[in-house]
């Protein structure tokens, strides 16, 4: 807030006047040649309420001031015409014919190609990062005025220090493994008692937290990205805010937040969104609950309040040059004003990309909010993909099981074969794991070669891959499940670290390994559009064996997955239907040629990737 505040005591002595009465003005400025003509602003500041409000712009009409409950509060509509040319105009706050406080706002020119920008894609690999927990490259931000909680690295549940400066130094590295896009767990102001670093309890939704930088250094990163081809998501939340945001202590009306001031927690049964049988008071519990007693819940039902976030992540999106939305808790907010905000973004920008995370195992609850899908209660939303987290539960599974008729590479098989019920499954984001679930590396009992088969099969399966940053050294996370430590310190991140991954000082031979074998992968998929768009076949796995073809006119890969402990020779005559034609192949992993595809000689507890040729 230091630096919003400092921005506007500026513009109100330019005109010659002090701030009487006015600390927000949220969006600060917007830009000309939207889509949308319509923005709605936000004032706070003591009885703003009492004072007229006057501009003149040419293309900007004023269309409405909404007073509401709290004298602390204006809401102003504009329109923004397709003739408004970027500049600057004043907004005139008076009472009793004497002007009490001007705002000077800004129209920005969009930048060429603003509206057509490309979201992330199937082409693209994800690597995921909690900022506090990757690299500290300025411990001058780690302790900030006005910042609540302190630094302690000691403390699990601790800000530890790492920063958007730290993402910005390591961005060669990414690069180097191959990665082509990068998913930032929440970088806005976070000013909370105690565990903060997660970023998931906002108290200012326009500020980048000063510990992690500043909106600058957010849009540095974008252009760095950029600049290597590559792409910047944002986290968002809708849900809820914090519990310290700076609101709380002075709200625009009763119903901004949910059950307010006496909170009640969520029910977390997110199935009341498509059950045909369910209660209105359940469903109810279920979203305007509390996610936890620090989360208050956000009312999106209220107008204002929509507005307001629909505006705010198109803000992000114009302001900061994103590529990219992952939404939080996607079944818990109003669904209908998600509805409303997804499509409102995508017309803003048609080739944008968002993921929403709806972390059930039943594939026919997560579809039920993807683009397209036909749903027998008429809802109807239009968020592009989700998190696959029955493909997720499935692999662990799959791959910790013994084989038996139904259990071990089967569940793999029978987990894919539920892509029907998705409108675009093709556009689901597929990940071994995230910030908020044991390590995969954990879940597969610290076995070196059955992370290796998991991240052949996300980076070859249909999908977006994810991958949860600290995979590429086996980093493994005790049971039971302890937020702190999964999301714990990459090495090499901090000055004085023992280990570095970056250059892969003190690095174990295992580690140097698995660093290698993502980045071999990777390198091969970047530029293979078969496997980014290319049909897929798979059969039924037979002893312990599980393959699949990624194909189209020009161009096939076979996957194959070996579960047995001993090698195994595989004969290719079922797979005729898509190997017909081509005669020998080159593995991927080994840069190994094979001669005679008629049999194949798969290595024990391993993948091949063999790009078959004709």
């Amino acid at each position: 807030m230091k630096r919003f505040i400092s921005l506007c005591i500026l513009v109100i002595q330019t005109s010659g006047l002090f701030a009487i009465g006015i600390d927000r003005v949220e969006p600060m400025f917007w830009w000309a040649g939207m889509k949308n003509p319509n923005l709605q602003l936000m004032i706070h500041g003591e009885n703003i309420a009492g004072t007229n409000v006057e501009l003149a712009y040419p293309g900007v009409t004023l269309q409405a001031v909404t007073r509401v409950e709290n004298p602390n509060y204006l809401f102003i509509d504009l329109k923004i015409s397709e003739k408004a040319r970027p500049g600057s105009f004043t907004i005139s706050f008076s009472s009793k014919k004497k002007t009490e406080a001007r705002y000077v706002y800004e129209l920005k020119a969009r930048e060429d190609g603003s509206a057509g920008r490309q979201g992330f894609n199937s082409s693209d690999v994800i690597y995921l990062i909690t900022p506090d927990r990757f690299a500290n490259g300025n411990p001058a931000n780690d302790e900030m005025p006005g910042m609540k909680e302190k630094p302690n690295r000691e403390d699990k549940d601790g800000r530890h220090g790492g920063d958007l400066r730290g993402i910005i130094n390591s961005l060669d590295y990414l690069q180097d493994l191959g990665f082509t896009a990068v998913w930032l767990n929440p970088v806005l102001e976070n000013n909370m008692t105690r565990t903060s670093y997660h970023g998931y309890s906002t108290t200012d939704f326009y500020r980048v937290d000063p510990r992690y930088g500043s909106n600058d250094e957010y849009r540095e990163l974008s252009d760095e990205l950029k600049k290597r081809g590559m792409k910047l998501i944002m986290d968002m939340i809708f849900n809820h805010c914090g519990s310290e945001h700076w609101w709380m202590d002075d709200l625009p009306m009763a119903d901004w937040i949910n059950h307010y001031p006496e909170y009640k927690i969520t029910s977390h049964r997110r199935t009341v969104n498509q059950d045909p049988y369910a209660a209105e008071t359940d469903k109810q519990d279920m979203a305007d609950g509390w996610f936890v007693p620090t989360m208050p819940d956000l009312n999106q039902r209220n107008p204002f309040m929509a507005n307001y976030l629909i505006q705010n992540s198109i803000w992000w999106i114009e302001s900061i040059g994103l590529e990219g939305i992952r939404q939080d808790t996607w079944p818990y907010p109003d669904k209908e004003m998600m509805a409303a905000w997804t499509k409102q973004v995508l017309d803003e920008y048609p080739n944008f990309n968002i993921v929403g995370e709806e972390w059930s195992l039943n594939p026919a609850t997560v579809s039920y909010w993807q683009k397209g899908k036909l749903n027998a209660d008429g809802y109807r939303c239009f968020l592009p993909g989700l998190m696959d987290f029955p493909l997720q539960h499935a692999a662990g599974q799959a791959l910790k099981n013994e084989e038996s008729w139904d259990k071990g590479l089967q569940e793999l098989y029978d987990a894919l074969s539920n892509d029907f019920l998705y409108p675009d499954a093709g556009n689901l984001v597929v990940f071994p794991d995230n910030h908020d679930m044991l390590r995969f590396f954990t879940q597969v009992n610290e076995d070196k070669d059955l992370l290796k088969m998991a991240l052949a099969y996300f980076l070859t399966i249909r999908g977006i891959p994810q991958i949860f940053y600290g995979t590429e050294i086996l980093m493994s996370s005790p049971e039971p499940k302890d937020d702190g430590l999964i999301r714990s310190d990459f090495p090499g991140g901090w000055d004085g670290d023992r280990v570095n991954a970056f250059t892969g000082e003190g690095l174990s031979a295992g580690q140097k390994d698995m660093q290698h074998y993502l980045r071999t992968i990777q390198s091969w998929r970047k530029n293979k559009e078969v496997i980014h768009s290319g049909k897929l076949m798979h059969f039924v796995p037979q002893d312990g064996i599980y393959v699949y073809f990624r194909y189209n006119n020009d161009d096939a890969v076979m996957v194959v997955l070996n579960k047995n402990r001993e090698t195994k020779n595989l004969s290719t005559e079922r797979f005729a239907e898509v190997m017909k034609g081509y005669i020998n192949g080159t593995e991927i992993i080994s840069a190994s040629r094979i001669n005679d595809l008629t049999m194949i000689t798969v290595p024990a507890r391993s993948a091949m990737i063999i790009q078959l040729k004709k």
